[in-house]
């Protein structure tokens, strides 16, 4: 199934159904008197969020939701009937953004929480309700409240423990596979990894979801190569591995262009613990990963992980060092999927 985690769309809600104008008529009544009743409510827009869907793809070929209107009133004081809801099912971790792109309307974080966006109108009075003791006849109604109506956006910011961030081609989607249920795109170039995507480890008897997100660059906090939009992936994480390619770009150089963005990104990356991997020691002798270790550290790194995606040397470390920064149940060992609110406590990554 395609991924996209970004889509608009417009909603409307159901309009009030019109009031009555109608009379009481019976053989040997001669002043029956009005009778009209009210119409019915809309219907209203509501978004809930459930689980078992990962993508809002859906939403590319269907993009206009509309709520059925209320029914208009008859009479012998008959209401009309409300319009029925419309429930828009979105993935959990959807947010609803106002079409300016900036406002957050609603944020969908647990299964089943639902949030009713736009309210169906009320229905018009019918000419029953404006009887006075001067008006014995009135024939005024009212024509039931109009929709309301707008353009939203839907983003998916995925619910994940871990996140796995790097430049690209520094090994992610390797690693992500020698760990986890993954079997995510292994190339020689960079940008193999087009789109987020999760997979569940397994280690030391505990479970967590790995969220690994598309090579970073500089400027993707504004951004370059959509980065902003990955970034956005990881917002919800407890822990960010941060993966280096020992061949790639110096390390040093490496570490300072991700911290930069995930500190110019902000909503909270910055604060976040990071684990330092040197990834590909399998390609080089000892004294090179001693040497880059040492440069990463003299860089700021507290500590420094060297692993081999491709060989699993050194990932036991690092995921001990993951799983003590996940709190006592993660996301897939709750039983209903929700996370436990965050640790706002402030850290420093290096």
């Amino acid at each position: 199934m395609h991924f996209l985690d970004q889509a608009k769309i417009f909603i409307r809600a159901g309009a009030g159904g019109a009031g009555a104008v109608a009379f009481r008529r019976e053989k040997y009544v001669e002043y029956g008197g009005p009778n009209g009743g009210n119409g019915g409510k809309g219907g209203d827009i509501i978004f809930e969020a459930v689980p078992g869907l990962n993508t809002l793809i859906d939403f590319r070929y269907t993009q206009h939701f509309k709520a059925q209107r209320g029914g208009g009133g008859a009479g012998t004081n008959r209401t009309g009937a409300a319009g029925k809801d419309l429930v828009i099912k979105v993935p959990i971790g959807t947010q609803v953004i106002d079409d300016d792109q900036e406002t957050v309307l609603a944020d969908l974080t647990e299964p089943g929480q639902r949030v009713t966006l736009l309210e169906g109108g009320m229905g018009g009075r019918g000419n029953a309700s404006y009887k006075t003791s001067t008006n014995r006849a009135p024939r005024q109604h009212q024509p039931g409240m109009p929709a309301e109506e707008m353009y939203v956006w839907l983003r998916l910011k995925l619910l994940a423990d871990a996140g796995l961030v790097g430049l690209p081609n520094a090994g992610k989607s390797t690693f992500i596979n020698q760990i986890s249920n993954t079997k995510a795109k292994v190339g020689d170039y960079a940008f193999t990894t087009l789109r987020p995507q999760l997979g569940v480890v397994s280690h030391r008897n505990r479970e967590f979801v790995l969220a690994d997100i598309p090579g970073l660059i500089a400027g993707a906090a504004e951004g370059a190569g959509v980065g902003d939009r990955f970034l956005g992936h990881i917002e919800r994480c407890r822990v960010l591995i941060h993966l280096i390619d020992i061949h790639g770009t110096d390390p040093a150089d490496a570490l300072a262009i991700i911290e930069e963005e995930l500190e110019a990104y902000g909503a909270g990356l910055e604060d976040k613990p990071r684990l330092i991997a040197l990834n590909k020691i399998d390609l080089v002798d000892k004294e090179l990963v001693t040497a880059f270790t040492k440069e990463l550290k003299a860089a700021g790194a507290k500590k420094v992980f060297p692993i081999s995606g491709a060989t699993g040397k050194g990932m036991d470390k690092l995921l001990d060092a993951v799983i003590d920064h996940l709190p006592a149940a993660t996301v897939t060992e709750r039983p209903d999927g929700e996370q436990e609110e965050l640790d706002e406590t402030p850290w420093s990554p290096l």
